[in-house]
């Protein structure tokens, strides 16, 4: 494969779609700027809202984002107030007693209060298992009413990412308790009625669901009065509804996936009828390795590391992605705390992975282009997600240059839920893969190495893994800044060391928005939009 993909390609691979998934006829073009004046987004997602339970982990994070609320939030500056107006924490660490708003209702006109916070984080924790990932939630030991507006956390260990997993889109959310099922929320919910700044109020599976603005919100009602979540197919037929003004608005999704390529973006921006907002780096885009997948070549650190100087990444930046994201060479960009460490860079060298393979006994075959080891052939599946135009193109050419040096990639693109399940089952060679977010990170993708639901398969086939999970318990308990930023680095050493991350890009999220709306902004996490901070000129 050239080296420079031309981008002719992408958009014949893009507009593969058309055929088979055009946009039924709709709105004309003009009707865009009708719904600004309606004050309505329309926005285009891949994928249904699903389940809204924000105690589990169907739904869209975007829709749950505008529906539900949490104690605290994460920002630029860090954590600040929100369904709390102020907490305190006991020296110990163990202790955070919350003060709360004392003028929020939930969108039923149930009242927020101290016996509402302790009935959603008993039902989270009833279900904890479910939340292993999160490792507050293993901290936790009792949720006290202290009176209508107070609330006392109790753990049971001094935890320093408290604030920042209770600031999180899920679990640690707050749903009406009418809504609950015989007082749970594991079995199902009879509702979805939060105290965010806007209102589900219709939703058909599949098709759409409408949001519509929190009258009585306790911030203020939102200027855009109604949001709508259309199903759209990615790519070509999600341009063709922005071209024809069935939708006004589109994003990078809660997975990673991108709504459309880089071509079809910046047609529309030159159109005059739509902007391009893009956030800072919000998280890093990756190749996860199974170390600990018994007679795959990727259990060794040699094929591993063959694999990590096989990715060109500049030119998936500049060709790939147009320059949108920039190339990664560490799982967490300098940007995220504790994460600006000096580590060895692996650049793109296709002499180097072949010599670390022959070092490593991967003889290769003449006839079949193909190494093997103790008649073992170096084959392995990538597995990317089938919404992502990107991805794919991003598996070709990694297969084309991983090929020159005798390794075979088998590429599947599977929807992202079942990529998910094979992270969870250890069902997989590689797979594409990305960090948290600002908001999270470096804690919550360090915890999840050593959860089953996210990055244990990752991490445990190395020697160090004992080590590795002692560090990160030690690290999530230290009250004393210094000893955390000498185990993250520890922590970064190992990972990076045995190359079970391969980095790729450093990710953002990319808005295509009307040319009048005003006050696109972002948050600190990649999975949702402030919307009830946007406005129509």
């Amino acid at each position: 494969m050239p080296k420079q993909i031309p981008l002719l390609l992408l958009l014949m691979l893009m507009a593969a779609t058309v055929l088979s998934a055009c946009s039924p006829a709709g709105q004309s073009a003009a009707n865009t700027t009708a719904s600004a004046h309606n004050n309505e987004l329309i926005y285009a997602t891949a994928k249904d809202i699903n389940d809204m339970n924000p105690h589990l982990y169907a739904g869209s994070m975007p829709a749950q984002g505008i529906v539900y609320e949490s104690l605290v939030e994460n920002t630029s500056e860090g954590i600040k107030p929100l369904l709390a107006s102020s907490w305190d924490i006991s020296k110990d660490g163990k202790v955070y007693t919350f003060h709360l708003r004392e003028d929020v209702k939930f969108h039923d006109g149930e009242p927020f209060n101290a016996e509402a916070v302790k009935q959603n984080i008993d039902a989270v924790q009833h279900n904890k298992e479910k939340h292993a990932w999160i490792k507050l939630s293993t901290k936790i030991t009792d949720c006290k009413v202290i009176d209508e507006y107070t609330v006392q956390l109790t753990l049971s260990e001094p935890y320093y990412p408290t604030l920042s997993e209770l600031s999180m889109t899920r679990p640690y959310v707050f749903l009406s308790p009418k809504d609950f099922k015989n007082g749970e929320t594991m079995n199902g919910v009879s509702g979805y009625h939060g105290t965010g700044p806007y209102v589900l109020t219709a939703h058909e599976p599949e098709q759409s669901a409408t949001f519509e603005a929190n009258t009585s919100y306790w911030n203020g009602t939102p200027a855009i009065r109604k949001i709508t979540a259309k199903v759209l197919p990615a790519g070509e037929t999600t341009f063709l509804a922005l071209q024809k003004g069935e939708v006004n608005f589109a994003f990078t999704d809660d997975r990673g996936a991108d709504s459309m390529d880089v071509e079809a973006m910046k047609q529309l921006e030159a159109s005059g009828d739509y902007r391009i907002v893009r956030s800072e780096s919000m998280n890093t885009k990756m190749i996860v390795v199974n170390s600990s997948r018994s007679g795959s070549p990727v259990s060794g650190k040699a094929v591993r590391e063959a694999l990590w100087h096989a990715v060109d990444r500049k030119t998936i930046s500049r060709d790939i992605m147009g320059g949108t994201e920039t190339a990664a060479n560490t799982l967490f960009s300098s940007n995220v705390n504790y994460a600006d460490i000096p580590l060895t860079q692996r650049s793109y060298d296709l002499t180097k992975a072949g010599t670390l393979l022959e070092s490593a006994g991967w003889k290769m075959d003449p006839a079949s282009g193909i190494r093997s080891k103790n008649g073992t052939p170096l084959t392995m599946t990538l597995y990317y997600d089938s919404n992502s135009s990107s991805q794919k193109i991003q598996a070709e050419l990694i297969q084309s240059a991983a090929a020159t040096v005798g390794m075979q990639l088998k590429l599947t693109g599977e929807e992202s839920a079942s990529i998910a399940n094979r992270r969870a089952t250890g069902e997989y060679d590689l797979l594409f893969n990305q960090t948290w977010g600002l908001a999270y990170d470096p804690q919550s993708t360090i915890a999840g190495f050593t959860s089953g639901s996210a990055y244990l398969h990752t991490t445990q086939g190395i020697p160090q893994a004992k080590e590795l999970y002692s560090k990160i318990d030690q690290v999530m308990t230290s009250l004393d800044e210094a000893k955390r930023k000498s185990l993250y680095a520890d922590i970064l050493n190992i990972v990076h060391d045995e190359a079970v991350f391969i980095p790729v890009t450093n990710g953002n999220i990319t808005v295509v928005a009307p040319s009048n709306l005003q006050n696109i902004s972002f948050k600190q996490t990649q999975y949702e939009l402030p919307f009830e901070s946007m406005s129509f000129q």
